[in-house]
């Protein structure tokens, strides 16, 4: 009975096999992981990833469900709006819906939005509000139809013109 090579006395192209206890480790952590994705496949969230599916692409969208866009604007005192997305305050539109649940409970920080859009349009007309702006548009077999409703979700007027 030939006993097995060990690392040490193998050359480069010998393979060192794996001894029972290495295997059965090895397929318990497998199996353990699989238990795991698998769970977190069925039952999971975005919050469990990397264990849990990201839903935005692991579901589908029903084609004749409205979509909701979020919009932030400024109102000048004669009523033209003034979009505060982007590079008008520096801040982007997901960064901005993520925050969207504090700014309902405190729609005064609305204010730091016309305060860095001051700051950087000196020249700009002074704005007199603020307001988040749910658009709801129809769609009709994913197309579009034309049809949208507007609901302000969150409005701040501001004191004194910025």
């Amino acid at each position: 009975m030939s006993t097995p090579p060990t690392a040490e006395s193998t050359t480069g192209t010998d393979v060192v096999p794996l001894s029972r206890a290495s295997r059965r480790v090895r397929l318990g952590v497998a199996a353990a992981v699989l238990a795991v994705v698998m769970t977190g496949t069925v039952w999971g969230d975005d919050a469990d990833f990397p264990f849990g599916p990201f839903r935005m692409y692991s579901t589908r969208a029903d084609p004749d469900a409205p979509v909701i866009s979020t919009r932030v604007v400024g109102l000048t005192a004669a009523g033209d709006e003034v979009r505060l997305s982007g590079g008008a305050v520096g801040l982007r539109r997901a960064e901005f819906e993520g925050q969207l649940p504090r700014m309902q409970e405190h729609p005064e920080l609305l204010a730091l939005l016309a305060d860095t859009y001051a700051d950087r349009h000196p020249d700009a007309e002074p704005l007199v509000e603020v307001q988040v702006i749910h658009r709801r548009i129809e769609l009709d077999d994913g197309q579009r139809t034309g049809e949208f409703t507007d609901t302000v979700v969150v409005e701040q007027d501001l004191e004194a013109p910025q």
